[in-house]
């Protein structure tokens, strides 16, 4: 193939979904001439599946995004349909936002923000080669003979590469929606040291929405919560908000399932890669769950200017004139017309055990990965690693040294640690279950754990900045009246309004809280606060409840940062040191651990394993 130059950049991004997105914005963004490639520009900032950012743990995903300058949180707010908040009767730790979006104003809004973007430029093409010399990357070549001359590449294929979507018997070499797939680079990912391996997704069909009855089914409102982005103040009233509708499979819906199993791609061969263990198919559901009589499905809009509808918790893979069947066996679906059928989609990814903490290469100086190349499912785990993988190259670049955040710093630091050094078998997706420090890293406090780090790495700006130390100040303004004393007479009411024994003498409005009295009853009671934000007020009013339960985990988090501060040389002949076990040697080779902290999370490398590495180093030393 006759090649010629496309040009000479900092940075290349291969792809432009989620994470592709992220990692050119912060390269570009910091002062890089970054190129971001993609399949089809039609593309940019895509959502194949469901219309919505956050939910239960990718909200803390979304705002760290956003505290770090990050651009998934600006753009949700700037194309929300709905917002909520999951579990909001729990804990202030595992409260997670949710907003339903408009699916073909996100991409064009991130389409518009990439082309206003200093710096940044955009290409149409596939990717058929990434070039190195002497171990590093010196630019990417296209399928037409472009070569972009470049010092760092971001892989960030998306569910694209070897592509193959499955619908019943119908097999289609595709990527999602009907996008064409690349073809051309797994060969070469093999070549630089990756092991690739298959995993699967899948989507529900699209109904027309003037074919649906919601007349009978239970309305899901929007609820004013806070916003994704630290730079906006509040989301639209309820009432300029879009409803969503709630309903259920039954008995008729599982028995077309479970009659025409051999007809279904993920019982009869057909598909044989690892989906999603946390959102399954219907099919799954159906089967593994044979105890339980309905399943849950919301009807979600996809955008304000057209008809169709998501149905969220329906995914599928079966035959066509099955599913219109199965789907209209449903309450309020009795007569709905499929505008876009479900599918399942088969893809090339990673196995992340090959990638360092700052998601380069362990082979190749300059190449990095991120996104569902990396064996992550979810939008917001995808741009949270296309942001660390375009600044840590970006850092790397400006010679600067790398971020890497801790697991008791981000919920970003933890997806990125699991993926390093335990790896994956399936899509990973992040749960608020999987962070042991979960009640430091909440919503409310994204901004006060993350914007200063982005300060320094070049990525939050002027606004952004003071935006964050105004909300800082309002914050410590707002802790400091909670610890001032509370009206005597007015705290008596409120404490017998409770049901709870009379006061003995003074109290301060934080003593109230300790109580378990509510903080907007105390605002109600006193006329205090009116004017603070949701988030902070949350932000107090979960430090001064679980002071205790705070102060143990930060106590923790310091004793687990201290083996952070620990670092294992890159040459370590762990085959040599006497005292490990074969499991341990076996995993401390292969995964290599940057220092004791990662090296103690390792599954199979016992506590007994660090002593002997402790004691190793401190001969070494």
């Amino acid at each position: 193939m006759q090649t010629f130059s496309e040009g000479t950049y900092d940075a290349v991004v291969i792809g432009a979904g989620h994470a592709g997105c992220e990692a050119a914005l912060a390269l570009a963004r910091t002062g890089l001439e970054t190129l971001i490639l993609t399949l089809n520009l039609d593309s940019i900032g895509f959502m194949p599946c469901n219309p919505s950012v956050g939910g239960t743990a990718k909200g803390h995903l979304v705002r760290e995004i956003d505290a770090l300058g990050g651009e998934m949180g600006v753009n949700a707010d700037k194309t929300a349909l709905q917002y909520r908040m999951l579990n909001e009767g729990k804990g202030a730790a595992v409260q997670s936002l949710r907003a339903q979006t408009d699916k073909n104003r996100y991409h064009t809004e991130m389409k518009r923000t990439l082309e206003h973007t200093p710096r940044l430029h955009i290409a149409q093409g596939e990717a058929a080669d990434i070039l190195t010399e002497n171990g590093r990357v010196t630019g990417v070549v296209t399928s037409y003979g472009g070569v972009f001359s470049c010092r760092a590449v971001i892989v960030a294929t998306g569910v694209y590469l070897g592509a193959r979507t499955i619908t019943g018997e119908s097999v289609c070499e595709a990527g999602p929606n009907g996008f064409a797939r690349a073809t051309l680079l797994t060969d070469c990912l093999v070549r630089l040291g990756y092991r690739v391996r298959r995993f699967k997704t899948g989507t529900p069909a699209r109904l027309d929405g003037r074919t649906v009855d919601t007349s009978a089914l239970a309305e899901q409102p929007g609820e004013e919560v806070y916003p994704f982005s630290f730079l906006n103040d509040a989301v639209p009233p309820k009432a300029a908000q879009t409803p969503c509708y709630l309903t259920y499979t039954n008995r008729a819906t599982h028995e077309i399932i479970l009659a025409n199993l051999d007809r279904a791609p993920l019982y009869n061969g057909a598909i044989s890669s690892t989906g999603p263990r946390y959102c399954p198919s219907i099919e799954t559901k159906v089967v593994r769950f044979s105890d339980k009589e309905r399943h849950q499905l919301f009807l979600e809009p996809e955008g304000a200017d057209t008809t169709e509808v998501y149905v969220q918790g329906m995914s599928t893979s079966l035959p066509h004139d099955l599913q219109k069947k199965m789907y209209r066996t449903v309450k309020g679906l009795e007569r709905c017309e499929i505008v876009r059928y479900a599918y399942a989609i088969e893809y090339d990814c990673i196995d992340t055990l090959d990638i360092l903490p700052t998601l380069e290469s362990k082979q190749v100086q300059g190449l990095y990965t991120a996104g569902q190349i990396n064996g992550t499912s979810g939008y917001e785990e995808a741009a949270a690693q296309g942001l660390m993988a375009g600044l840590n190259a970006s850092l790397r670049l400006r010679g600067k040294p790398p971020l890497v955040l801790r697991r008791d710093q981000a919920y970003i630091g933890v997806l990125i640690d699991d993926l390093v050094t335990k790896g994956t078998d399936e899509p990973y997706r992040m749960m608020t279950s999987r962070a042991e420090y979960r009640l430091i890293l909440r919503q409310d406090n994204a901004d006060a754990r993350l914007t200063e780090i982005g300060r320094q790495c070049g990525l939050v700006g002027e606004e952004r900045y003071q935006k964050y130390l105004a909300r800082k100040a309002l914050r410590e303004q707002t802790a400091a009246l909670l610890n001032m004393r509370a009206d005597q007479k007015t705290a008596d009411a409120l404490v017998q309004r409770h049901g709870q024994p009379p006061l003995s003498s003074g109290v301060t409005y934080a003593g109230l809280l300790r109580r378990g009295i509510p903080l907007d009853d105390v605002r109600q009671a006193f006329g205090i606060l009116e004017d603070v934000p949701r988030d902070v007020l949350l932000s107090c009013e979960t430090e001064i409840r679980y002071e205790g339960y705070l102060k143990r985990s930060r106590a923790e988090a310091e004793k687990a940062k201290k083996m952070d501060l620990s670092p294992l040389p890159a040459d370590i002949d762990y085959e040599t040191i006497a005292g490990l076990r074969l499991e341990a040697r076996e995993k401390l080779a292969r995964i290599r651990p940057v220092d004791l902290g990662q090296a103690e999370r390792i599954p199979g490398v016992s506590p007994a394993d660090i002593a002997v590495l402790m004691i190793y180093l401190s001969l070494k030393h």
